[in-house]
């Protein structure tokens, strides 16, 4: 592989801002992986945002790069699972296997879709010192004959516009906007782009605790719970951002709560297989060598955390530490009081996306 601009190569980021800025490029936030893309001929590489490469992992992606992109080119974009019911993040989670044969399987069961929204290179050009503006027009050039799993992601410099896809896009599984000032050059690995994410607030009961990997004293994170419509209580997520000071005095305060699996809403002898609950010596499956058992707690403490958004019935990223609520009854922690996103066709954002995972 010889290009203008080689792997590896750090994607130009966002920082997290509250409202859309009133001027730029606007365009949807994909929700799935990160990559960059390099093609040279037949050779194809997909790095991801911390520069290890992806492409074992998406073989459907390399045969519909080398089809559908330009002979010579480094693209930006996001390596997306699409649905008829949306982005599916937990199966994009899933092709992150070790096994050759479980990832040919997956690629045809639920094949994935590259989203294109910025060009590094072009055939012998390096467009990263160029203005963005420059750039987008030359990727809508390039992407001119892409097919059914490269995809240019809409942009508009409409600030009335973006604001409705940030509204309305969230019912297809995006994460909210990004705004790209057109005269940026692209600069790896540095905060020049901003981002606007759904931000809202849920009540969880706590219900046990990891402990950080520091020592025995100290908090890792704390497990959230929701009440279902049944009555049990549904493993939604954690929060694991404290300051060390707050994590030993959490260690204190839980103490009294520790109870045992016997009586605790997730003993794991009585799992039923596809309930999403912490499991004994449950490993994680972006480091298999990481303990994910836990500490039961009675669940009686309630604590009011920021979140983005939900993957499934799950909080999709980890949420935030807002204030503790003594006052609330733990058993009125229900998914009823999380807001639901109008349900929006991913082939209303981008025609031909969406619809293509196996039964």
């Amino acid at each position: 592989m010889k290009l203008p601009v080689m792997p590896p190569v750090a994607p130009m980021l966002a920082k997290s801002v509250p409202t859309i800025p009133p001027d730029g490029s606007y365009e949807p936030k994909w929700d799935g992986f990160r990559s960059i893309c390099f093609r040279d001929g037949d050779q194809v590489e997909l790095g991801s945002r911390n520069e290890r490469p992806l492409t074992r992992y998406f073989p459907e992606l390399v045969a519909a790069i080398t089809a559908e992109m330009p002979q010579r080119c480094v693209i930006d974009g996001e390596i997306v699972i699409a649905t008829d019911h949306g982005l599916d993040f937990e199966a994009l989670q899933q092709r992150i296997h070790p096994a050759d044969s479980r990832v040919r399987l997956l690629a045809k069961q639920t094949p994935a879709s590259f989203v294109a929204f910025d060009l590094l290179a072009l055939g012998d050009e390096d467009y990263t010192g160029r203005p963005f503006a420059e750039r987008r027009a030359a990727l809508i050039d390039a992407l001119a004959n892409s097919g059914r799993s490269v995809h240019l992601t809409p942009a508009t410099t409409d600030l009335a516009t973006a604001q409705r896809w940030f509204d309305e896009f969230e019912g297809a599984g995006l994460d909210g906007v990004v705004a790209k000032p057109l005269t940026i050059t692209y600069q790896p690995d540095k905060r020049i782009m901003f981002k606007i994410k759904h931000q809202r607030t849920a009540d969880c009961v706590v219900a046990g605790y990891r402990l950080h990997k520091s020592g025995a004293d100290a908090i890792g994170s704390l497990l959230l719970g929701l009440y279902t419509d049944d009555g049990s209580l549904a493993s939604v997520g954690v929060i694991g951002a404290f300051p060390m000071a707050m994590r030993r005095q959490l260690f204190t305060e839980m103490q009294p709560l520790v109870t045992t699996f016997d009586h605790h809403p997730w003993n794991w002898a009585a799992h039923e297989a596809g309930e999403r609950t912490p499991r004994k010596n449950e490993t994680s499956r972006w480091n298999a060598g990481k303990d994910l058992s836990f500490v039961p707690l009675r669940p009686e403490r309630v604590v009011e955390v920021r979140y983005d958004h939900m993957e499934g019935a799950r909080f999709r990223h980890t949420t935030q530490f807002n204030r503790w609520r003594p006052e609330r009854d733990p058993r009125s922690c229900t998914y009823a009081q999380l807001e639901q996103p109008l349900t929006h066709p991913l082939s209303g954002i981008i025609p031909g996306l969406g619809g293509r995972c196996e039964a």
